[in-house]
């Protein structure tokens, strides 16, 4: 960590410590130019700004771990996203946009409620798998999983990838009891039922997602419950997706549709679709 980056750690902590926020100048600036771009747009409904703010962000790069900072910490990095801190940071953005006074406090707030499940206490307050994510933000009134109203089938799901590989994570290398929490917070995801639209009904079912809807690839890898995600976009009579692309390595308008997509992916069996709501967060 250089000089620089230690300088405005330390002042964001200080400033927001209870919010323990770790973010550099260049975010703040991020941050107020998506707020200018954004003010012509803060009056669409909420899945057309978040359409807008996604491909705001059209070709920033893809840099994978930029969340692992020991102790826990929130942060906040809007020069460059995976698949998963895009989405996140795309939904606060755009809940900070649609309030009257948006800022950059608001924009730590909001992304903290959506990326964690209470207070930031240590590694498992974090958010780690998607179908806990949709579950914790829609008991919240986030957002809404409308994969079952879509017609969509019964997703078993059996997480346990975490927990039964923590060396793999170095958060949970040498800590039982940390991994512990996670393995309680699996169990409590498998027992909750979950829906999917299947690869096939992709396609017949496209007429029924919006734009901004949220999109989660299912895996076949055992013990996890998504591999992907991005946001839904009606274009040239397809729906495809917008996503920090690892392939691409920057944040891209895929190419084909979701359901070639799906296919193409030796991993993938079908998708979850999940609406953001039209609230404010705070």
């Amino acid at each position: 960590m250089n000089l620089l980056k230690i300088v405005f750690v330390l002042l964001s902590v200080t400033v927001q410590a209870a919010a323990q926020v770790v973010y550099l100048p260049s975010d703040s600036l991020v941050f107020e130019k998506c707020m200018q771009a954004m003010d012509i747009n803060k009056d669409l409904p909420l899945q057309d700004l978040v359409v807008q703010t996604a491909l705001y962000f059209e070709g920033t790069p893809y840099v994978a771990s930029t969340l692992e900072q020991t102790p826990e910490q929130l942060v906040v990095n809007l020069r460059e996203f995976d698949c998963t801190t895009f989405v996140e940071s795309v939904l606060a953005l755009s809940y900070t946009r649609k309030d009257k006074k948006p800022s950059f406090q608001t924009y730590c707030m909001n992304l903290k409620r959506i990326r964690y499940r209470e207070e930031i206490k240590d590694y498992s307050s974090r958010l780690h798998y998607t179908t806990d994510w949709i579950q914790t933000n829609e008991k919240r009134g986030f957002v809404k999983d409308i994969s079952q109203q879509l017609g969509g089938a019964i997703l078993p799901v059996n997480l346990y990838f975490m927990s039964t590989n923590a060396d793999k994570y170095k958060q949970l290398l040498n800590n039982p009891q940390l991994t512990d929490k996670i393995r309680q917070q699996e169990q409590a995801v498998n027992a909750l039922p979950h829906y999917y639209v299947p690869v096939s009904d992709i396609d017949k079912r496209s007429g029924m997602v919006k734009s901004g809807d949220m999109v989660c690839f299912v895996t076949t890898i055992k013990g996890l419950d998504v591999s992907h995600v991005g946001f839904a976009l009606h274009k040239d009579g397809i729906l495809t997706f917008i996503h920090a692309s690892l392939t691409a390595k920057k944040v891209i308008v895929n190419p084909i549709s979701i359901q070639a997509y799906v296919e193409g992916i030796k991993h993938n069996n079908g998708v979850l679709f999940v609406r953001a709501l039209e609230q404010s967060l705070k």
